[in-house]
């Protein structure tokens, strides 16, 4: 357990919530960033966990990068980071079980692009959410000029970024960088409520279907369709794959134990 972030594990739900807790803003200093590379390990790796939520608190998700921290390094000192910062990012983003990212308040810059590496992001009704790195004469390092165009479209991305300006949950949820919006007081217990379900899921099917529409993403659509084949073809080996289809055949659909092995 780190000093600014945490895995907090409800075992009755088996929903991991992997919790930001840097106050005033959760600015994300370099030592954050290392324990969010080591909460994003512990989640992936605990049995005990069959979803995840990220949550900043009820007031702010995250206010971005640490400026005072960033002010004055050199190009040199940024060049040595960077590939830490993104690499954090990357572990989170490659938790092999679904992500809610729940999101109140600010989710600025870093905070933004932390949003990203979720599956899925729901927001209090008062959220606001932006790339404003441009106005401090730099570009999003983390995975925003990467991920948000492949979420939203370039247009939009660009529109973002090159701004700077702030976005609203009700503006970010009709572009779809927001999935759903909530009460403030209402956005994580919601995320925890649609974690859960995932969590009772085919936990090895609902790994492998991440696995291949993150992967198929990146490459042309014959290479995508080949992860598809050859992941769909593994899953007839599973206990969960043959529950599923006796249950079904039995029951019909919706009634399967799964048991994610």
């Amino acid at each position: 357990m780190g000093e600014f972030v945490r895995l907090e594990v409800d075992e009755d739900s088996r929903v991991g919530t992997i919790r930001l807790d840097r106050p005033p803003v959760n600015a994300l200093n370099s030592q954050v960033q290392d324990e969010l590379r080591e909460a994003a390990g512990q989640a992936s790796a605990d049995e005990r966990v069959g979803a995840v939520v990220i949550w900043g608190g009820e007031k702010v998700f995250a206010a971005g990068a640490d400026i005072k921290e960033m002010a004055g390094r050199s190009f040199a000192e940024v060049s040595a980071r960077t590939d830490e910062l993104q690499g954090a990012f990357t572990a989170l983003a490659r938790i092999p079980k679904v992500v809610i990212a729940a999101v109140n308040g600010y989710a600025l810059g870093g905070g933004c692009e932390l949003a990203l590496t979720a599956d899925f992001r729901f927001a209090g009704e008062g959220a606001q959410f932006g790339q404003p790195e441009i106005l401090l004469g730099i570009i999003p390092g983390a995975g925003g000029t990467q991920r948000l165009p492949r979420l939203v479209g370039p247009a939009r991305a660009k529109a973002m970024i090159y701004s700077g300006r702030f976005w609203s949950a009700a503006d970010s949820h009709a572009v779809g960088l927001v999935d759903e919006v909530h009460p403030d007081d209402r956005v994580y217990a919601k995320a925890v409520e649609a974690a859960a379900r995932y969590a009772k899921g085919p936990g090895v099917a609902l790994r492998a279907a991440k696995q291949v529409i993150d992967g198929g993403l990146d490459v042309g659509i014959d290479a995508g369709l080949l992860l598809e084949r050859h992941a769909f073809q593994a899953l007839f080996a599973t206990e969960d794959a043959q529950e599923g289809m006796a249950s079904f055949a039995a029951k019909g659909p919706g009634k399967a134990a799964f048991k994610s092995r």
